[in-house]
C-alpha cells in the first residue's frame, strides 16, 4: 500500500514550496504543527524519497554579461575564464524549462496522493503496508520480512556503525 499523504504532509511540502530555506521552527510557526512533528514527518518524506532535496532557486537574470570567473589551480589565481553572453542564455534556458510553474506544483500537492515506495532490498514495489526498519535518524521501507531480514544481513556492519556515531552525537 503506497504512503499516502495527509494535511500535516500537504502543509509542510506547501510551506517549503513558498520558501525551502526555513527551519523546522518557522514552518512549525506557520503551519499550527508541533516543530518534533515537522521534523518527523520531513525526515519521512524524505526517507520515502519523495523529497529528493531541498534546492535553491536562482533568478539568471541576475548575472552580468561578460562575467569573469576565476578558476583556481594549485593556488594560482592568475588564469580565468570569460563566460560570454550565449553560455548565460544557454544556462538561462535550460533552467527556465526545467522551472517552468513551480506555482503549478502547489495545487497538484493534495491530501491523499499515494506514494508509489520500492522495497530497499529486492526493489520490487511494495503493495500493502511497507516493513519498515528503523535505526539512527534512518527509515528503510522492505516488501517483506524476508527483504528486512536479508538487508539487516548485507548491512549489518553499516548499520552498526551508523547507529554508533549517531547515540556518539545525542
Amino acid at each position: 500500500m503506497p504512503l499516502q499523504l495527509d494535511d500535516y504532509d500537504v502543509s509542510i511540502l506547501k510551506s517549503l514550496l513558498k520558501d525551502g530555506r526555513k527551519s523546522f521552527r518557522e514552518i512549525s510557526r506557520e503551519t499550527g504543527i508541533t516543530t518534533p512533528t515537522v521534523k518527523a514527518r520531513f525526515n519521512r518524506l524524505v526517507n520515502v524519497g519523495f523529497i529528493k532535496s531541498v534546492s535553491p532557486i536562482l533568478d539568471f537574470n541576475m548575472v552580468e554579461k561578460n562575467v569573469v570567473k576565476p578558476e583556481l589551480q594549485k593556488g594560482n589565481n592568475r588564469n580565468s575564464k570569460v563566460i560570454d553572453n550565449e553560455d548565460i542564455t544557454k544556462n538561462k534556458q535550460q533552467y527556465n524549462n526545467q522551472q517552468k510553474h513551480p506555482q503549478d506544483i502547489k495545487y497538484r500537492i493534495k491530501k491523499g496522493i499515494k506514494i508509489k515506495l520500492d522495497c530497499e532490498f529486492c526493489k520490487g514495489p511494495i503493495t500493502g503496508d511497507p516493513h519498515v526498519f528503523r535505526f539512527a535518524n534512518y527509515e528503510r521501507f522492505f516488501c517483506c520480512t524476508s527483504c528486512m531480514s536479508g538487508y539487516k544481513q548485507k548491512y549489518a556492519g553499516r548499520i552498526e556503525s551508523i547507529k554508533r556515531k549517531f547515540e556518539g552525537k545525542e
